[in-house]
C-alpha cells in the first residue's frame, strides 16, 4: 500500500522541518559520520516526542524546540519566504523567521499520532557541495518504505538539516510554494503574514 503524499510531507515537516543562497554556501569540516549521526538523533527526539503522550501547545512547545535544534531555521524560514526576503525588513525577518517556527510545529504537530510506530533507517551518505545528502528509509504503519534524503551542511557554523527531499521532491521548496501563496492572498504585505502566522497551523 502506498502512502499518501500529504502525509509524507506532515511526516518530514515533523522531522525537520527548507535552497537559498545562504544554504549554498559551502561546508566547512563536516564528516559523513557527523550527518549521519544529526539525523539518527533528530528522528529519535522527535519519536520520543511523540511517544510521550503529551497533545496540543505541550506539544508543539517540544517540536519547535527540536527544530531549532536540529533545522538552520534562519535558512528555511528565509527560502520559505522567497523573493520577499529581499524586500523585508531586519525586524521583518526576525519577526517572520520567529513566527514561521510556530507555524511548522502546530501545523505538523496536530497530525502527530499518524507517525506512531513510523521508523526511520540510515542508509548511506555522499559529499555534496552543500554539505552531504544522508539517504534513509521511512517505513509508515502499514506501508512500503520510501526514500528519504536530508541536506545537512555545517555552513551556518552548527551541524544542521535545511532541506527535506522525499522520492526526489523538495520539501523546502514546497513549504516555499504553500508560503508564496499565503503572502499572495495577502497581498504581499509580509507584516499581515507574520500575524497570521502567529495563530495558523
Amino acid at each position: 500500500m502506498r502512502i499518501d503524499p500529504l502525509n509524507r510531507r506532515r511526516l518530514m515537516a515533523l522531522l525537520a522541518a527548507a535552497g537559498s543562497t545562504a544554504a549554498a554556501r559551502p561546508s566547512f569540516a563536516l564528516s559523513a559520520g557527523e550527518a549521519e549521526n544529526l539525523v539518527n538523533a533528530l528522528t529519535a527526539d522527535i519519536f520520543k516526542a511523540i511517544n510521550s503522550g503529551k497533545a496540543g501547545a505541550s506539544l508543539y512547545r517540544d517540536f519547535e524546540r527540536l527544530f531549532g535544534r536540529y533545522a538552520d531555521v534562519n535558512v528555511i524560514a528565509a527560502s520559505s519566504l522567497g523573493v520577499a526576503r529581499r524586500q523585508a525588513s531586519s525586524s521583518q525577518l526576525r519577526a517572520y523567521t520567529d513566527a514561521f517556527s510556530g507555524y511548522i510545529a502546530r501545523k505538523y504537530g496536530k497530525r502527530f499520532r499518524e507517525f506512531i510506530g513510523a521508523e526511520v533507517n540510515v542508509r548511506r551518505s555522499q559529499k555534496t557541495q552543500r554539505g552531504f545528502l544522508v539517504t534513509s528509509d521511512v517505513k509508515l504503519r502499514g506501508s512500503s518504505p520510501f526514500v528519504v534524503q536530508w541536506q545537512v551542511s555545517d555552513a551556518s557554523g552548527r551541524t544542521r538539516v535545511f532541506d527535506l527531499i522525499i522520492e526526489g521532491i523538495s520539501m523546502l521548496r514546497l513549504e516555499r510554494e504553500e508560503i508564496g501563496q499565503m503572502l499572495d492572498r495577502r497581498g504581499g504585505n509580509i507584516d499581515r503574514l507574520i500575524n497570521d502566522l502567529r495563530t495558523a497551523g
